[in-house]
């Protein structure tokens, strides 16, 4: 079992790595949010990994924090979720963003994940209930009725869920619903 990697970045290109270590190049599947916080190509990287053996196939995927690889170890263990829809949903959702979609049991937010239909994004809200810890699921901040009202208009007009929630953050505390979302639509065209 491969647990972890530190080496050089040797290459990268969307969802795969080439980590060299000590010579040796392993290729590794990444979630977009590992991706996005690499270091350049040339610099040492740390990983977290999943090793997977398959019949057909030895797959490595890496992780940034323990979090993740415990999400992802989480998801591939529910029927109908192979390591590429686990690594889609861990993707398009953040870990805080996925718990909260599910204690607050919210199957629209995981359809929005490429490869999750309504029945897979059901099984989820079930089989995840209460397993991805309470200190996940609770907001980083306590979220008003009228800032969840603007979350989820900046969301139903097509926005992701990562760019709704910066939105709210730059709003001031107490603004209404329509002026909220008025002004966050004016900082996301910027």
């Amino acid at each position: 079992m491969i647990g972890r990697l530190t080496g050089t970045l040797a290459a990268k290109s969307p969802p795969q790595l080439l980590v060299d270590v000590g010579g040796v190049g392993y290729e590794l599947d990444v979630p977009m949010s590992t991706f996005y916080n690499l270091p350049a190509i040339g610099e040492r990287v740390s990983l977290l990994t999943h090793f997977v053996v398959r019949e057909d196939a030895q797959l490595l995927f890496g992780f940034l924090t323990a979090e993740e690889r415990s999400t992802f170890r989480l998801l591939v263990k529910i029927s109908g979720v192979g390591p590429r829809t686990a690594l889609s949903i861990l993707s398009g959702l953040s870990v805080a963003e996925l718990a909260q979609a599910i204690s607050l049991q919210e199957a629209g937010r995981l359809v929005k994940v490429p490869g999750i239909g309504k029945k897979t994004a059901e099984r989820l809200l079930l089989e995840l209930k209460g397993k991805l810890g309470p200190d996940l699921a609770a907001p980083a901040n306590p979220v008003s009725d009228a800032q969840a009202d603007i979350v989820q208009a900046l969301i139903a007009l097509g926005y992701n869920d990562r760019d709704a929630t910066l939105a709210l953050k730059a709003l001031p505390p107490g603004i209404g619903v329509s002026d909220g979302i008025k002004q966050a639509l004016k900082s996301l065209s910027r």
